[in-house]
């Protein structure tokens, strides 16, 4: 079903280059799609892609 892997909220951090709790704040406030396993929060790559191309100020 899955073609990649989940991140964890911890690799998302390293591939933006923020905090962990700036990524864990933009999954709170629904800017970033995410799905809770117990008690950790998962990320799909396309999910993070879109986030990306959703926040870019670069021209169509």
């Amino acid at each position: 079903m899955l073609s990649r892997p989940l991140m964890t909220v911890h690799d998302a951090a390293n591939v933006l280059q923020v905090q962990e709790a700036t990524v864990r704040s933009w999954i709170r406030d629904r800017r970033i799609r995410a799905i809770k396993l117990g008690k950790e929060w998962r990320i799909a790559v396309k999910d993070l892609e879109d986030f990306l191309n959703d926040h870019t100020n670069l021209a169509d």
